[in-house]
């Protein structure tokens, strides 16, 4: 499962809203390899579904990942942050044993 928190739930529906997105259009999470950690989060939005896509809903939000992308994702949080360490979205991944300074890497 990915769990959507109430600050990404907001931001999601305000671009969906300010870039005109229809309603198929969902959230694509995946991870490749890349970063000073080993694995970076890569995140769009996208209105279709590719084969052995894995599909999760919380708090209104529909979120896509790839089957080998939900191994590293699995009990992940998506969440926003608008503060002056940093704004944009942030992954709260259980399952990494190790995050890069910057916070866009990480490995397991």
């Amino acid at each position: 499962m990915l769990y959507v928190a109430d600050t990404a739930k907001t931001k999601i529906q305000e671009i969906i809203e300010k870039d005109g997105l229809t309603p198929d259009h969902f959230v694509r999470v995946a991870v490749t390899s890349g970063g000073c950690s080993g694995l970076t989060y890569n995140m769009s939005f996208d209105d279709a579904l590719q084969p052995n896509d894995q599909v999760f809903e919380d708090n209104g939000v529909k979120i896509v990942t790839d089957l080998r992308s939900i191994l590293y994702l699995f009990n992940t949080t998506l969440e926003f942050t608008g503060g002056l360490e940093g704004k944009g979205f942030h992954f709260n991944n259980p399952n990494a044993t190790r995050t890069c300074a910057c916070g866009e890497s990480f490995s397991v």
